[in-house]
């Protein structure tokens, strides 16, 4: 039984053109080769197979009959095998039923989300997924294609990795409207006199912001610690406290919640927003269209 490590692919090749051009100088012209190379393809193949596949005649080469009935389904093959390494771009967003999982905080979900999902109008069978996945859990899971991109700010995501940067984000102090020191000029006595409510989001990069705090030996009141963004907006619209958030997340709710930001009375270095996908995915049709457009929506 021949096995198909056994065959040298170019010997097919070979063998389906001289069955279409009956002749081995049209071949060699067709390969690029010497005619006495196509010669020696068929009689390798000849050898393989037990046949002697072409015979001369009056009328150039004729089949025998295995070459007969070996054609048809070598000839399938090969194109079969040519479609799918040449294959164009298969991503159609307007048809594709793709669930894409995502990686971020719940500061991208409500700085991102609902204008990704109002795009998505476009693609109606896309569904999106996001996920929390920390430090090797997320390089795993996005090295095994289970999380498609990650956006934020990612340190660990370094070899392997490809990433492109969005924009930058900064911290400001967020607070109610009718709180006293929204009218009045906060400035760092203001800030270390207010009461606080402080996000401890671990495994992200904003503990950045306690750790200058820290360094810089400015201790203030905190009323309330929270593990994550989201409830923020809610807590600080029915309070007076105050609150270190970065300016996206200010801007998405400032208006809808009553809320007003200053500028923080303490220099942070900007924080880079970044979209990671890892290299196995580099040339993935969906995951290209996807980061395509995160840019072009809020590359900045």
């Amino acid at each position: 039984m021949i096995q198909l490590s056994e065959i040298d692919m170019n010997l097919l090749v070979v063998f389906d053109l001289l069955y279409q051009e009956r002749n081995t100088q049209r071949v060699a012209l067709r390969l690029g080769l010497t005619q006495p190379a196509v010669s020696h393809a068929l009689k390798r193949l000849r050898r393989l197979l037990g046949d002697e596949l072409f015979e001369r005649t009056s009328q150039g080469l004729m089949p025998t009959p295995l070459a007969t009935r070996l054609h048809p389904p070598v000839a399938t093959s090969l194109a079969g095998l040519q479609e799918a390494l040449n294959r164009p771009e298969d991503f159609d967003p307007a048809v594709s039923e793709r669930t894409f999982h995502l990686a971020m905080t719940d500061i991208g979900e409500i700085v991102f989300l609902p204008r990704l999902l109002q795009r998505l109008e476009e693609a109606p069978g896309i569904a999106l997924s996001t996920v929390r996945s920390q430090n090797e859990d997320l390089k795993r899971e996005m090295e095994e294609g289970r999380i498609d991109l990650a956006i934020g700010l990612i340190p660990q995501l370094g070899a392997g990795f490809y990433q492109q940067r969005l924009f930058v984000q900064r911290y400001v102090c967020l607070m109610r409207q009718a709180n006293p020191l929204a009218t009045s000029d906060f400035d760092l006595e203001a800030f270390i006199a207010a009461r606080h409510a402080v996000v401890v989001a671990r495994g992200t990069g904003h503990g950045i912001v306690e750790e200058s705090l820290a360094k810089a030996g400015i201790h203030r009141p905190v009323r309330l610690e929270l593990p994550h963004f989201a409830a923020v907006p809610y807590i600080v619209s029915h309070s007076d406290l105050v609150v270190t958030v970065t300016d996206k997340l200010a801007e998405a709710t400032c208006e809808r919640f009553g809320l007003t930001m200053h500028e923080h009375p303490l220099p942070f270095p900007e924080i880079p927003i970044k979209v990671f996908w890892h290299r196995r995915f580099h040339q993935d049709a969906g995951n290209r269209w996807l980061r395509g457009l995160l840019f072009a929506m809020f590359a900045e």
